[in-house]
């Protein structure tokens, strides 16, 4: 007869579950029209089923008319911004002119690489005009991988946002749908009706909204009230 194999005791260290990440929740997204672009960012932050605050914006200006939309965790979206700002200075100071929002895009990307293996946990959006004076729409993943695209949704309601710009944006499923950028006012309505719809489906997104719209004469802000629970 065979003896039953002795088992041993393991003993299992515990870190605490440590980690160096956290999604703070929140929306961000940008809808691109001939010579504007619209961004839209809530300004809840959380974690968990925890309210941090209430009006920690997602969405931040740049010296060279650009606006950085993110989501994710917003201590690395704020470092980021940091380190933008401080290249857009040197690039400044070097060339004596701002640098052109598709060069900024650019330098996002490559700034994202070479993080990859620690990366920033956020998933930006650039928004800018071109050199034609076009809405000009940049998203990105976590490791920089870049895309100028007409609209992005990205963030803790983005499966409920993105759909909807799909449709009203791009026409989806729209029978008849001609296709064509929006004009700015209804650009700005369908911003504000995805996160009024988002608000009341997600409980990471509300208390604020953060709109800017970029054009010719430079950034324009506002500030709306979402849903508070």
């Amino acid at each position: 007869m065979h003896s039953a194999p002795t088992e041993v005791p393991v003993e299992h260290h515990s870190h605490g579950g440590w980690d160096p990440y956290v999604d703070n929740g929140g929306t961000s997204l940008a809808i691109a029209g001939k010579d504007f672009v619209i961004v839209a960012s809530d300004a809840r932050q959380s974690d968990g089923y925890s309210i941090n605050s209430r009006y920690d914006p997602k969405a931040f200006t740049l010296s060279n008319g650009t606006v950085l939309a993110t989501t994710g965790y917003a201590a690395d979206a704020k470092r980021l911004v940091e380190v933008l700002e401080q290249n857009a200075q040197t690039y400044f100071h070097k060339h004596e002119k701002q640098m052109s929002a598709p060069a900024m895009a650019q330098m996002l990307s490559n700034t994202l690489y070479y993080k990859r293996f620690f990366p920033y946990y956020v998933f930006p959006i650039l928004c800018g005009l071109d050199k034609d004076g076009k809405g000009a729409v940049f998203a990105y993943d976590p490791v920089g991988n870049m895309e100028r695209v007409v609209y992005q949704a990205y963030g803790s309601a983005s499966a409920l946002v993105q759909p909807f710009l799909d449709n009203q944006v791009a026409g989806a499923n729209q029978r008849g749908h001609e296709g064509g950028l929006l004009d700015r006012v209804t650009a700005r309505k369908v911003a504000i009706d995805a996160f009024t719809g988002a608000t009341e489906r997600d409980i990471y997104t509300g208390d604020w909204l953060d709109i800017f719209t970029i054009d010719q004469t430079g950034i324009h802000r506002e500030k709306r009230e979402l849903k508070h629970d």
